[in-house]
């Protein structure tokens, strides 16, 4: 895994430029519109919940403002994670040219995939920050421990991206299974809500999906200034070690099929 991320490092960063700027290509406002989706996300997000539902942070000072910086906090997380699986299925498909006129590296587009959505979410918390200063004042020291919690999030979705997008060749309906099963553990997990304020014998439950553990030590760091929970963040990482692992090497195996399947 390291071998080829380092020997395709340049044509990795080139495409996940590509990537980005593809996205935004022909709109009027561009790359704009990377910082206008998470704003507006943050906006709709936090009217409907404070104000619609009257909902408010357990264990929080029950304010709007602080509602809206945790609420965002645990959606730009999964929401990174959305993005990376739900696109997973699919990056061998669209890429046919690749697997059948071209040597390439085809593993890395999972890894291309990955960067596009760090740099969304890269933005978000940008916005995130900004919020939190005009609001709150300086974020908690803690906050510079976050790519620490959420490193073993990317190892975990980069290992799931190759797992999904060698199993969406020979089982195309796996792009719309994974649709749902994303939408469902987006309420599934501590998105919403703080997993301290479920029953304890459905709390263990909760832990079994894969950005519990990311969101939750997210907040801690970026919101409340707790240290991550270290025995915890440590078993994360090497069940997301052991993901990835397993994801790249059935990849690999796998990968001798793609063009006859294609």
């Amino acid at each position: 895994m390291l071998a080829s991320l380092i020997a395709h490092r340049g044509l990795i960063a080139n495409l996940v430029r590509r990537e980005v700027a593809g996205r935004y290509r022909g709109s009027m406002l561009g790359l704009l519109w990377s910082i206008l989706n998470p704003v507006l996300m943050l906006a709709v997000y936090t009217f409907v919940f404070s104000e619609v539902f009257k909902t408010r942070w357990i264990g929080g000072t029950g304010s709007r403002t602080e509602f809206a910086l945790v609420l965002f906090a645990g959606l730009m997380v999964f929401n990174f994670f959305a993005e990376c699986v739900n696109r997973s299925p699919a990056l061998i498909l669209g890429n046919v040219n690749f697997v059948k006129k071209v040597v390439f590296p085809l593993e890395i587009l999972s890894i291309v995939a990955l960067g596009s959505a760090a740099f969304h979410l890269g933005i978000s918390l940008l916005v995130w920050s900004l919020f939190y200063v005009v609001t709150m004042g300086a974020p908690p020291a803690t906050v510079l421990l976050l790519p620490l919690v959420l490193a073993p999030l990317l190892v975990l979705t980069l290992g799931l991206s190759w797992l999904l997008a060698a199993v969406g060749v020979f089982l195309r309906d796996v792009t719309q299974v994974i649709g749902v099963v994303v939408m469902v553990l987006m309420f599934l997990s501590p998105v919403f809500f703080p997993v301290a304020s479920l029953a304890a014998d459905l709390q263990p439950y909760f832990f079994l999906s894969p950005v519990t553990v990311a969101i939750e030590q997210a907040r801690d760091v970026m919101v409340w200034g707790h240290l991550p929970g270290w025995a915890t963040l440590g078993a994360y990482t090497a069940v997301a070690m052991l993901v990835a692992w397993i994801g790249f090497a059935f990849f690999q195996k796998t990968r001798r099929g793609f063009a006859d399947v294609l």
